[in-house]
């Protein structure tokens, strides 16, 4: 758990998912949603049960390679990290981590704060050993940001996403742990 003076004067809380946070992260989701186009899914788009929620919590919780966090202002949250490692032994070692920020903070770091978390948690980890993510090649604030904190451009994905029939290229990144 960390705690965050924000920008804005705002105290952020950064912890690890709980299976209590379940309903207010599918609610979170649904509301970035409709937020940005750069996100895999879209409005009406996620179909989580209360129960799969909780599940998928637990299990993450349980893995060794694998990462839930949640960024809180004022008790509600405010974003959330997702990291997961590889299933097997041979790919354990690597994962993809994706990250979303409710529009109403966006440029306040919370971002940046849940990708160092994700770092420093790798680093400890002694397992993961590579973070690896995939973003939209015309995110720009994202590619900058991912840029700025060490992420390299290892590829481009072409048709990743499309949206209302146009296509979108998705460039692929990583971060060497050691």
């Amino acid at each position: 758990m960390k705690s965050f003076n924000l920008k804005n004067g705002k105290n952020m809380l950064i912890r690890r998912a709980e299976k209590k946070d379940a309903s207010a992260l599918i609610d979170y989701l649904q509301v970035i949603a409709g937020e940005s186009d750069f996100l895999t899914f879209g409005l009406g788009e996620i179909n989580i049960t209360l129960e799969q929620e909780e599940a998928f919590i637990e299990n993450t919780l349980k893995a060794e390679n694998a990462l839930f966090l949640v960024a809180e202002i004022d008790g509600e949250i405010a974003g959330n990290l997702n990291f997961t490692g590889g299933a097997r032994p041979r790919t354990k070692q690597t994962g993809e981590f994706g990250v979303s920020v409710l529009k109403e903070y966006w440029g306040l770091g919370i971002g940046r704060e849940l990708i160092n978390y994700l770092i420093d948690w790798s680093k400890n980890t002694g397992i993961v050993r590579k973070i690896n993510l995939k973003v939209r090649c015309d995110n720009t604030r994202g590619i900058t940001l991912y840029e700025d904190m060490g992420f390299k451009q290892e590829g481009l994905i072409t048709r990743e996403f499309m949206m209302d029939d146009v296509f979108y290229d998705c460039i692929v990144m990583g971060m060497e742990i050691d």
